[in-house]
């Protein structure tokens, strides 16, 4: 196994001169050694007492070893009730803290640095989970005939939405004693801070409805008691749609302005990304001529929000080729962020320092239904992502179809073992 010095920086003579290999410096003064991410992705892979296990610390010391600068986990809920798959990571008051410390040491074996994606689903809970589904208004996912698959939400109280904010800071805590180095707040996606942030989800009448700056109060507020929470040096950043492609619904005009609403609040960095359950535009499945078909999914986007914002970007979304990562450092992002490359190939980045043309190749997702097709995608990364958990070499041919059924299975089986651990802690 390669030394953490040589993962990240190979031989000279090995290394292909390129800004992705350069560092970066966020204004809180911490650092990461070059520009690629590996970018959150869910990878419902939690051991029992939803925790982070064997499996996910195989898989993040793959990715550690691989050459990335920075590791952001998949999303770590902050309320034990709201899931958004029965296998997910929980840390909240009661979670022992030290499978997260295994954790944050595995993601730091190869020397780069770890954050944790911290979210709350909102009302993009599935039907059969137990739980709370709550959202900023009472009003349903609109999926057509895949709607009923998802909970009825219902609209959050002032206390509930305070208690929220509670447990958001209370997780970025924990995480920071866990020895992370940073959270990334995940608003994006159509999550719960996303559906506040959407005039389609957020239709409430009070101080956190009606315009962009009250639908906005949610995402400040867990900034601020987040910032409160933990030292000047623990890294605060935001994951935060360029548009949610939906007619009137939020778009990167409102992405511009809540960035600005950011920046006085001590966040470092904003991860850009797109789209909801509703909109899949962060699988590809979904969005409008701003976006490409195949990689860099909301470079177009990016490189306007780029122009004025005042904080450092990254972008994420269906990147696999360097010359890709390089045109979107050179459109003004500060870092780039990479998801299913990742899953196929965990080494990319240090193959690119040798051979600039290396590149993972996905198939497309051939399901005319754009939900199922964005489950069936995201399936076949998952495949992918246990595969290496268990030490297994990669099989990203993998037919959809077929993943999507072994995750289903899967996913009933970790359902079942949810439910009881639920209860008995309820009790």
């Amino acid at each position: 196994m390669p030394s953490a010095a040589s993962a990240l920086n190979p031989p000279a003579r090995m290394q292909q001169t390129s800004p992705l290999f350069e560092p970066f410096t966020f204004s809180n003064g911490s650092s990461v050694p070059n520009r690629l991410v590996k970018a959150a992705m869910e990878e419902n892979m939690a051991a029992s007492g939803q925790l982070p296990g064997r499996s996910l610390f195989q898989l993040y010391r793959r990715w550690a070893q691989g050459g990335v600068g920075l590791i952001i986990t998949g999303n770590v809920m902050v309320h034990a009730e709201a899931l958004t798959g029965p296998a997910g990571v929980v840390l909240d008051a009661e979670s022992p803290l030290e499978p997260f410390s295994q954790w944050a040491s595995a993601a730091k074996s190869g020397g780069a640095r770890v954050w944790m994606q911290i979210n709350h689903p909102g009302r993009q809970m599935s039907a059969d989970m137990p739980g709370v589904a709550w959202g900023p208004s009472a009003i349903p996912l609109s999926m057509g005939k895949n709607s009923k698959r998802f909970a009825e939400p219902v609209e959050m109280t002032a206390q509930q939405i305070e208690e929220t904010v509670t447990r958001f800071a209370q997780t970025a805590r924990r995480a920071e004693e866990a020895g992370f180095d940073g959270v990334e707040i995940h608003a994006a996606h159509g999550y719960l801070l996303s559906q506040f942030l959407s005039p389609l989800a957020n239709q409430r009448a009070d101080q956190w409805g009606g315009s962009l700056e009250n639908r906005a109060r949610l995402l400040l507020d867990t900034v601020r008691a987040i910032q409160a929470a933990v030292a000047p040096s623990f890294t605060v950043a935001v994951k935060l749609n360029s548009a949610d492609f939906q007619r009137g619904g939020f778009d990167a005009d409102d992405a511009a302005t809540v960035i600005e609403m950011l920046a006085p609040w001590g966040v470092d960095l904003v991860e850009l990304s797109g789209g909801s359950y509703e909109a899949p535009a962060m699988t590809g499945q979904d969005g409008d001529q701003r976006t490409r078909s195949r990689e860099a999914y909301f470079l177009a986007l990016a490189e306007e929000l780029a122009k004025t914002s005042p904080l450092p970007l990254m972008l994420t979304g269906g990147i696999a080729r360097r010359p890709v990562a390089e045109e979107v450092l050179a459109s003004g992002v500060a870092l780039v962020g990479m998801g299913s490359a990742l899953a196929a190939n965990p080494d990319l980045p240090n193959a690119w320092r040798q051979d600039a043309e290396e590149k993972v190749k996905l198939k497309p997702v051939r399901i005319k239904d754009k939900a199922i097709a964005s489950a069936a995608g995201m399936a076949r990364v998952r495949q992918q992502l246990r595969r290496v958990g268990a030490g297994r070499r990669t099989r990203p041919g993998i037919n959809p179809k077929i993943a999507l059924l072994k995750e289903t299975l899967l996913q009933r089986r970790a359902l079942r073992n949810y439910r009881l651990w639920l209860k008995n802690r309820t009790v």
